[in-house]
């Protein structure tokens, strides 16, 4: 009886620690108010994007808000070989310390997905807008600009949504869309999004 229960309380304590894992996505950022979130709240779910992870488009219509980095792999080979959840977590929290440098907040940053596939959005507090196309079965999304096509990938999260992109396209964001004129920070986010082949960095949004 003793050994059953000690069999038991094993498989609680690695069920528990398996779910913990199984979402982290992002690292602790700071909000507006000053406080410091959990990484949790910007967990892709699974660290890879599996799609949209039946992300629709009307699920994807609203307003939307920065609440915390957001990371994952594009393919589940790609986090394997990149050495897992240790180096989502390695990502993540790389990319707050870069965001806090750049001053990205919720305040500041947003994006809001309206009816017409139309967009409007804001990084480090520059605004722009365009037409985006969404993909719900692969979870692509294209933001076209007057001037250029931002392509990137949205999941969910286990807040809300996580808008993500490769190396050249989070340039693009920060410093053609966001005017970011901290081009080291700038440079060191690209440079996460290189650190393994097929990673994919960004934000996690909420309503």
């Amino acid at each position: 009886m003793k050994k059953t229960s000690l069999t038991l309380f094993a498989a609680v304590v690695l069920m528990m620690s398996s779910c913990m894992t199984a979402g982290v996505g992002t690292a602790p950022a700071t909000g507006s108010n000053g406080n410091v979130w959990g990484n949790v709240l910007g967990a892709v779910l699974g660290q890879v994007l599996l799609g949209g992870m039946n992300f629709d488009q009307s699920s994807l219509l609203g307003n939307w808000n920065y609440n915390a980095p957001s990371a994952a792999f594009t393919t589940q080979q790609a986090l394997t070989k990149a050495g897992g959840s240790a180096t989502i977590n390695n990502i993540a929290s790389s990319l707050a310390n870069n965001y806090s440098n750049i001053g990205i907040s919720r305040n500041n940053t947003s994006f809001s997905f309206l009816d017409g596939n139309k967009f409007s959005a804001k990084v480090n507090g520059i605004p722009f807008s365009g037409t985006y196309t969404y993909n719900p079965q692969n979870g692509e999304i294209a933001l076209k600009t007057a001037t250029e096509t931002i392509k990137g990938n949205v999941t969910k999260t286990e807040k809300g949504m996580g808008l993500m992109f490769d190396a050249t396209q989070m340039t693009n964001i920060l410093q053609k869309e966001g005017k970011v004129s901290n081009t080291a920070a700038v440079q060191a986010v690209s440079k996460l999004a290189k650190s393994a082949n097929g990673a994919r960095v960004g934000f996690e949004l909420t309503k």
